[in-house]
């Protein structure tokens, strides 16, 4: 089977997905908060960057390969991380981490994953990235930094934009809880997901592995707020100090929106800013993260890393031009993973190398330092 020709897009993998993984899990996915404002506009934003093409550059075959943290990547984007990932297809950690490195490319962890940095360690390549939701406890930090360490992670990724718990309404509606219990209206669904069930069964019934750690003597399960928000605390400047302090690697700062804020995370010691609005998960009136990027490049001198809201290659290019260094996408491997299983990860890499390749071909742009050239001002 030829992938390209059945898959040829990020929105066939997302329609394919959709058809594999259970109605609860699938709005967990592909939610937002709010009325989803956001998502939308981060779509909208994105598609109002326009590229001038340019003729008569004769053949060439482009360079996308780029350089972060002095590390040297074939392409310039990556894995973002994405809590309960083995939720949405069982063993999702593990497969994205093994299709990370064997690409070259980075894979972050979640704090809240279903699976921890030890289970996914053998497999990870050299670029493993772990996000912290910043816990409380001044111990657990300490050990959870270590175990990330030891596990091979070398770069530490703080969120930022999630002082409080959101509302995601579809998320809500949905039934689905934390940690998730399969009640008779979601085993229906499950019914109809044979693949999924099956995977899910081999791999047992996801849970926040790492936190579910640390839960036992510290807080009451009777809370109906999951462990990550029982155990994590709203970060200040001084959260930020105290891990710069802690962290021997790249420390980046992830949920920037303003250009103060990035100057100022500079001046602390951070190590890059990664511009995002959660894919609209978070606030619905946040301005899009394509409308908050030229902004926050010109307040730093640090590398930009960007995510929200891309869909395919043509939109990294969008985002390069407009001042980052590098992007991230979260959903589209996930939609890979259901559509596809393990072999979607490297065809949704395969899709957006292509798409970026073809559309650098249309600009006469051979690296990707061209790009802010190609872009059509008004």
């Amino acid at each position: 089977m030829d992938l390209h020709q059945r898959y040829p897009a990020i929105s066939d993998l997302k329609a394919r997905a959709r058809a594999r993984i259970p109605h609860f899990v699938w709005e967990y996915l592909d939610s937002a908060t709010g009325t989803e404002a956001t998502l939308r506009r981060n779509r909208v934003k994105l598609d109002e960057v326009l590229l001038s093409p340019s003729i008569l550059h004769g053949e060439f075959t482009p360079d996308l390969s780029t350089k972060l943290f002095g590390h040297d990547f074939p392409l310039p984007f990556g894995i973002s991380p994405v809590g309960m990932s083995g939720l949405i297809w069982p063993d999702a950690e593990r497969l994205l981490a093994a299709a990370a490195g064997k690409a070259g490319l980075p894979y972050s962890i979640s704090t809240v994953a279903s699976q921890t940095p030890e289970f996914v360690a053998p497999v990870l390549g050299a670029h493993g990235w772990f996000q912290m939701y910043p816990p409380r406890d001044p111990k657990i930090r300490a050990d959870m930094l270590k175990r990330a360490k030891d596990a091979g992670f070398n770069a530490l990724i703080l969120t930022v934009d999630v002082p409080v718990a959101s509302r995601r309404e579809r998320q809500t509606r949905s039934g689905l809880t934390q940690p998730p219990k399969l009640t008779p209206r979601l085993m229906a669904q499950v019914a109809l997901r044979p693949a999924w069930a099956m995977g899910t069964m081999r791999m047992g019934m996801p849970r926040m592995r790492l936190m579910d750690g640390y839960a036992e003597n510290t807080v009451s399960l009777s809370s109906t707020a999951h462990i990550g928000y029982l155990l994590r605390t709203s970060p200040d400047w001084d959260y930020v100090k105290a891990l710069r302090d802690a962290w021997e690697g790249p420390l980046i700062v992830k949920g920037v929106l303003r250009a103060d804020d990035a100057a100022r995370l500079q001046d602390e010691g951070a190590d890059a800013i990664w511009v995002s609005n959660h894919a609209g998960r978070q606030f619905d009136a946040a301005p899009a993260t394509i409308e908050a990027l030229p902004q926050v490049r010109a307040a730093t001198t640090l590398p930009v890393i960007f995510d929200s809201g891309i869909e395919g290659g043509l939109d990294i290019l969008r985002a390069l031009a407009l001042g980052a260094d590098f992007v991230m996408l979260g959903r589209a491997w996930h939609y890979a993973l259901g559509a596809l299983g393990a072999v979607g990860p490297a065809h949704l890499a395969d899709i957006l190398a292509k798409d970026m390749a073809s559309n650098m071909g249309q600009l006469g742009a051979k690296t990707l330092a061209d790009l802010p050239g190609c872009l059509l001002t008004p």
